[in-house]
Order: structure tokens, then C-alpha cells, then sequence
């Protein structure tokens, strides 16, 4: 190659280059804005319902933690969640109040689970879950069973366009 070349030619790709994020490709690290507060990703937890499959992405802000969770279901569909404390008992009841509102049970099911940062240590296992909504099917309820303990979120759902995502790498 001449001279001119080497100075003018086409520089190589660099292998460090960073790819695209979307909703199914977070990695540990990459921020996510949302409601105008930035959100570290420190965990995920992949499902799979008899290949039926969605990830939840555990997003920790300054002063609360966040689930998002994202499912290919014909469109995307997303969900912002936080956990709360709800004392239930088995079994599991098909409706749900909580302040104020009555959820309704929408699907349930087993799936098994594989996590990745935080959610490390819960690969190779299953969890039973149930999901419910209101009447509106605005709000949303999830409860999971992993072991003997039960974790019970709130959500709703939300669009792409509200999340910005800044890859750590």
C-alpha cells in the first residue's frame, strides 16, 4: 500500500466496538433512563415457560430498585415493576387486593430460570409465577414463588420510546 494510502486508506474496525442496545440485549452495567432518573443494570433473570421465554432486567437507581421486564408476545411488550410487601399465603388466591385496587389472576405457570449479575445464583432453578391485572389492565401484579418464598411486585406497563439506554461498553 503507498503512502497516501496508509494515511487516506479505510482504518480497520475496531473488535472493542460497542453494540446497539435494545430491550432483549442489556448487559451488567449499561444504564437505562427512565422517568427522567438513571438506572443501573446489575441483574437478569431469563424465563422460560416451555419456550415460551422473557427476561426481567434489575435496574438499581440512587434510592429504589426497579424490574423491568420484557416479552415478544406478537409486539414487544414492557413493564416497569417494584417490589412491595404483600403477606400472601398459599394457595395462591385468584384475586388480589392492594391499595385500593382488585387484581385479577391473568395467567400462571412454571419456568425455568437462568440469572446473570445479581440474579447469578438463581440459574438452574424454576419458579412458579402468577400474573394479574385490574380491571383496566393498566396495573399490574406479579407474584413469584421461588422456594418456599413468595416476592410480590406492582407494575404497568410502558412504552420503548420512555427508556434511554447508554451501553456501558
Amino acid at each position: 500500500m503507498s503512502i497516501l494510502g496508509k494515511l487516506f486508506g479505510k482504518k480497520k474496525e475496531s473488535s472493542n466496538a460497542i453494540e446497539e442496545r435494545n430491550m432483549f440485549n442489556l448487559e451488567m452495567d449499561d444504564i437505562v433512563t427512565f422517568d427522567l432518573e438513571d438506572y443501573k443494570v446489575v441483574g437478569k433473570i431469563n424465563y422460560n415457560d416451555h419456550g415460551f421465554k422473557w427476561h426481567a432486567y434489575q435496574l438499581q437507581g440512587t434510592h429504589k430498585t426497579l424490574w423491568l421486564s420484557v416479552e415478544m408476545d406478537d409486539e414487544l411488550n414492557l413493564g416497569m415493576y417494584e417490589k412491595i410487601k404483600l403477606p400472601l399465603q398459599e394457595p395462591i388466591p385468584k384475586q388480589i387486593e392492594y391499595n385500593g385496587t382488585t387484581y385479577y389472576l391473568d395467567e400462571s405457570g412454571t419456568a425455568n430460570v437462568s440469572g446473570v449479575g445479581r440474579s447469578e445464583n438463581l440459574s438452574g432453578t424454576t419458579c412458579n409465577y402468577f400474573d394479574y391485572m385490574d380491571d383496566e389492565e393498566e396495573k399490574f401484579l406479579s407474584v413469584e414463588k421461588w422456594g418456599s418464598e413468595l416476592e410480590v411486585s406492582t407494575g404497568y406497563t410502558i412504552e420503548e420510546f420512555e427508556l434511554k439506554i447508554i451501553a456501558s461498553k
